[in-house]
């Protein structure tokens, strides 16, 4: 459902991994994607439902249709994967993950980035103590935007800056290496470009394991150090070789993408020589392993990696952050009723 970008990346990989079924969209447009693919082409759900019934549904529409064609999905019995954010709101996230619990039917929400094998290898270094107790943890998200992205008007309309957009992905990773966030503070500006949205936003985090976490993110700065330039997930971005979050600990430090793990060989000291080790990792698209992930969730093979529920942990965490921004407050975060999914 939905053609737009990142719509026609998700039919490829499908196409690739399993069998695309149709293509769902309004949009007459669309129908040259479906062409593309050999497959049907609907303007609507039930259209669909009538006349080519899918064993899943990946939701790649504007966020703020999410809700509702969710619902459209658990409404039909058809497990989803829905793009991130899962809802526009926290109320529509909860509305959309109790469905999904009391019917029984799994959604998926599309933090992609936890799919790729780097980050998994990230994952295991951490629960193998090689960080000793995390202490503090860093991202950068900078890049710059063109002029001509935001000719499309929603762009610069709340909403639409980089923190809901882009470093909700980062807070995302950093839930999922270092643990759950319990509280927040940020500043957000707009100085820059000057519209009704944030162009750069600087934001602290409380963990509730005790770590400090920093994320500074702007649309704005031309710079090396976000995921897209450094992790070569997506080839429309040029690799920089950089890294982009730095995951430090009382016995040794991490980098990510390049997986540097950096100890003393004794006792930890500033005076002694410090050692980098490489860690070693496999490779693989994650957008196409997340397919391949879904669709074994659909048939019943697999329990979700990226629960809804996880989506709308990680949505509470962005929603604090635009709270504590507006009020200039700490904004604390409720405690989750189970532990994050591994």
């Amino acid at each position: 459902m939905g053609a737009g970008l990142i719509g026609r990346r998700h039919a490829g990989h499908v196409a690739r991994e399993a069998e695309l079924s149709a293509i769902v969209d309004p949009d007459p447009g669309a129908r040259s994607v479906a062409d593309h693919y050999n497959v049907p082409w609907f303007q609507d759900f039930d259209a669909m439902l009538r006349g080519n019934r899918p064993d899943g549904v990946i939701v790649a529409t504007p966020t703020q249709h999410h809700v509702a064609n969710g619902l459209q999905c658990i409404g039909a019995g058809l497990p989803a994967l829905i793009e991130k954010p899962v809802a526009a709101d926290i109320a529509g996230a909860e509305q959309l993950v109790g469905a999904s619990e009391a019917a029984s039917i799994p959604i998926l929400v599309g933090h992609h980035r936890r799919y790729n094998p780097l980050i998994g290898k990230a994952k295991a270094v951490i629960a193998a103590g090689s960080l000793g107790r995390l202490v503090a943890a860093h991202a950068t998200c900078w890049f710059y935007k063109p002029k001509d992205y935001f000719d499309v008007a929603w762009r610069t309309q709340p909403g639409a800056g980089p923190v809901l957009t882009n470093l909700i992905h980062d807070i995302d990773l950093l839930r999922y290496l270092c643990g759950e966030v319990a509280s927040v503070q940020a500043q957000v500006s707009n100085s820059v470009r000057g519209f009704d949205v944030e162009d750069t936003a600087s934001v602290l985090l409380t963990f509730r394991n005790g770590a400090l976490g920093t994320l500074t993110v702007s649309d704005t700065v031309v710079a090396p150090w976000s995921w897209e330039l450094t992790a070569a997930e997506n080839p429309a971005y040029p690799r920089t070789g950089e890294s982009c979050y730095i995951i430090g600990g009382s016995a040794g430090s991490l980098s990510i993408p390049d997986l540097a793990l950096w100890h003393h060989p004794g006792d930890p000291s500033w005076w002694d020589p410090i050692s980098r080790k490489s860690q070693i990792h496999e490779t693989g698209d994650p957008l196409a392993l997340q397919v391949r992930h879904f669709s074994n969730v659909a048939l019943g093979r697999e329990a979700p990696l990226v629960s809804g529920r996880e989506g709308l942990e990680t949505l509470k965490v962005v929603a604090a952050i635009d709270q504590a921004a507006r009020n200039g407050t700490r904004t604390a975060i409720p405690a989750r009723p189970c532990p994050i999914s591994a």
